[in-house]
């Protein structure tokens, strides 16, 4: 049998992330040790809080024994290429698990990799950073199908995976992007067609907004992307989630911030450390939805 990996969300069923949804949430004991006597590599080129964080400490929750090894440590197509790490590594590890910045790494370590791969980042998706953000959802405004989730910012890589998640679980994904920076008509179509939800992309935050149960955000400059700031802080200097922004939405709205936060460029203080903010649960639920990632590739059921 192939292993399973979770390389981005679109390569999940809409079952199978309310699966893993739903191991994240059940007491850990009634999962079982499947990790037992296993190791997991996590391997960092980007580094990280969160992602280093939750992902050793859910594989201990799982029995299993997490190595961090840094992305100078194995020189990824610098010392051995990709595939040959991941053959290597494949033969020490229950699951191996990447944070790159080339999502081409981390497919073709899976092509090779006998024992499950997860993308723990690249510059296309974040996939358990989706998965977190479905599972706060879910616990703060209910189930997400027919509700209306707004982003106002960068389209990157975490925006991409919840589209992806949203559409799936059938909820309504709007984002709103200056001129330039929108995600392209293909890719508008190719997310609607993952599941019953809609993913629709315009230009103006207030309209996009309007009415979200769930308003979310990102930093406009991505690691690696700092050349671009100065660039990128002009064209969403209108795309800030400010009082006034949360204001259009409906009336017990929250809002989301994968996190770090640059509180005054993307978004105001006043609005995440506000009422209405949700990101601290959003950021601890990155430990359970990734508890049950691995859960999942592992085969609970």
């Amino acid at each position: 049998m192939s292993p399973r990996h979770i390389l981005d969300i679109a390569s999940l069923s809409g079952d199978q992330v309310r699966l893993i949804l739903d191991l994240a949430q059940r007491p850990i004991a009634s999962l079982g040790r499947p990790l037992e006597g296993l190791g997991a590599a996590l391997i960092f080129e980007k580094p990280s809080n969160r992602t280093r964080h939750s992902m050793e400490i859910a594989v201990m929750q799982l029995g299993g024994h997490p190595v961090y090894t840094r992305g100078e440590e194995v020189g990824i197509d610098v010392r051995e290429t990709a595939e040959d790490i991941a053959a290597v590594m494949a033969g020490y590890h229950g699951v191996l698990a990447a944070r790159v910045f080339k999502h081409d790494v981390v497919v073709r370590m899976a092509r090779v990799s006998g024992v499950p791969v997860v993308n723990m980042l690249s510059d296309h998706s974040h996939p358990l950073q989706a998965l977190a953000d479905a599972l706060t959802m879910q616990q703060t405004i209910g189930d997400l199908a027919g509700r209306s989730v707004a982003w106002s910012g960068d389209w990157n890589n975490v925006a991409r995976s919840l589209a992806e998640i949203c559409v799936l679980l059938g909820a309504r994904f709007s984002i709103a992007t200056p001129a330039g920076y929108a995600p392209q008509p293909a890719e508008v179509r190719r997310i609607n067609g993952l599941g019953s939800g809609e993913f629709v992309a315009g230009t103006d935050p207030f309209a996009v907004v309007t009415g979200a149960e769930a308003v979310h955000t990102d930093v406009w400059v991505s690691m690696g992307q700092e050349a671009e700031t100065a660039r990128k802080e002009q064209a969403f200097a209108a795309y800030k989630v400010t009082a006034s922004l949360m204001e259009r939405a409906a009336p017990q709205a929250k809002f989301f911030h994968c996190l770090p936060a640059h509180r005054g460029h993307e978004v105001d203080a006043d609005v995440i450390d506000g009422p209405a903010s949700r990101v601290i649960p959003q950021a601890h639920n990155r430990l359970h939805s990734a508890r049950g990632a691995l859960a999942f590739i592992m085969g609970v059921k």
